[in-house]
């Protein structure tokens, strides 16, 4: 099948997997109950779906069914742990510590509370995307409330030391959230292990549906209390107002449920296929880097510099034939560099020629080795008609 499409952006979004979609098909139909109506089996099958949901995923966690807060998606889900922290806490202190490389979701956010009257201080990485730890510890003044890092970085897989953090902010009575949206369902997630009192994730990365993500809130040692940004009702013990996606959350206990039992296999095979694909490019072509290679980091995503190209241009040589990324999902709108990248070391020139290429689970063999050749095709095209690159061959650049 030559003209299949290839699909190389599970870090954007991931298909429902069909499993997770027909456990939702029931609660679409013959048991359409709200979860709040409480006088009739409609509601009382629906209230039951949730709450056996609200275990699955607990338990795959390794946290206390009470501790979830539902929420439309892991956006949702940060602006409550920030907005909601900061606004509970801010006699207490009102300064945030966070990193450069994280998501838009925590940056606009954090953004936002320093119009509201807070401090933020923005940690740097190093050229592999990792924060220093002394850098953090420096950081913390007496008036810091929370930490928040990102678990995995979507743009580069790139692991932070989330247990060595954690135990930072324990030893300052600090408050420590974690954007783990790429993290959860790919490698273990124990928030309670590694020192997390809030965490962000999401559905629709785990090949469950859009619209439905979750917050864990820790209810003990501390106790996190968070001031409610969605009001009207009372839901989720007063934490996030709203009717409850009935079949979103049936789907996303299903889909945590298929990943974490597949979850060693599964990183394996795609490091094997993002190892392939890496080897093939650094064979067969010059000047290429790849981004964050060189310390911990998820199975398959593969962040490359094809160095004296566009991004952009390159991707026009698919001719929509594969799908891949210049940066985050949510900022490809953007004709600015990563963010990400440029935190990184990066000069822009070389931000500007950085593709992300994430496997998924319906990923195959065959389709790496068809992307090895549309890719490195598009590169050699677009550098035999760059003076740029001319430039570099004869030692000029």
């Amino acid at each position: 099948m030559k003209n299949k499409r290839i699909y190389l952006d599970y870090n954007a979004t991931t298909p429902t997997d069909p499993m997770v979609l027909e456990a939702m098909l029931p609660y679409f139909t013959e048991m359409p109950g709200n979860a709040a109506s409480r006088n009739h089996p409609f509601g009382w099958e629906a209230d039951e779906a949730v709450k056996q949901s609200r275990n699955l995923i607990a338990r795959h966690l390794g946290v206390n069914p009470e501790e979830l807060v539902f929420t439309s998606g892991a956006t949702e889900s940060l602006n409550l742990a920030i907005k909601g922290v900061f606004e509970n806490y801010r006699r207490k202190g009102q300064h945030i510590i966070t990193v450069k490389t994280e998501h838009n979701a925590v940056l606009d956010v954090c953004q936002y509370v320093e119009k509201k009257g807070g401090t933020v201080t923005y940690l740097d990485v190093d050229e592999n995307g990792v924060l220093d730890l002394e850098e953090l510890r420096q950081a913390i003044r007496p008036d810091t409330i929370l930490v928040s890092v990102m678990w995995a970085n979507n743009e580069t897989g790139v692991l932070q030391p989330i247990a060595e953090i954690g135990k930072i902010c324990n030893d300052n009575n600090l408050i420590f959230l974690s954007d783990a949206t790429q993290a959860v369902g790919k490698i273990d997630v124990k928030p309670k292990e590694n020192g997390i009192h809030l965490m962000a994730f999401t559905a629709h990365k785990l090949y469950g549906p859009k619209g439905v993500g979750a917050l864990y809130v820790a209810n003990r040692n501390p106790r996190i209390k968070l001031a409610a940004q969605i009001h009207g009702g009372g839901h989720e013990n007063d934490r996030r107002s709203g009717t409850l996606n009935v079949p979103g959350i049936v789907g996303f206990a299903q889909a945590i449920d298929i990943a974490v039992n597949q979850l060693e296999t599964e990183a394996r095979r795609l490091a094997r296929l993002r190892d392939q694909l890496e080897d093939a490019f650094q064979n067969q072509l010059e000047a290429i880097s790849i981004n964050g290679k060189a310390t911990h980091r998820m199975s398959h995503v593969s962040n490359i510099t094809f160095h004296h190209i566009d991004a952009e241009a390159l991707m026009n040589t698919f001719n929509q034939k594969i799908a891949a990324s210049t940066g985050s999902a949510c900022s490809s709108a953007s004709l600015e560099p990563s963010h990400v990248l440029l935190a990184m070391g990066l000069p822009e020139i070389d931000a500007k020629a950085t593709v992300r290429l994430s496997l998924g689970r319906f990923t195959t063999d065959s389709e790496i080795e068809e992307a090895i050749a549309a890719i490195s095709a598009g590169v050699e095209k677009l550098r035999q008609q760059s003076p740029v690159w001319e430039m570099f061959k004869e030692g000029l650049l």
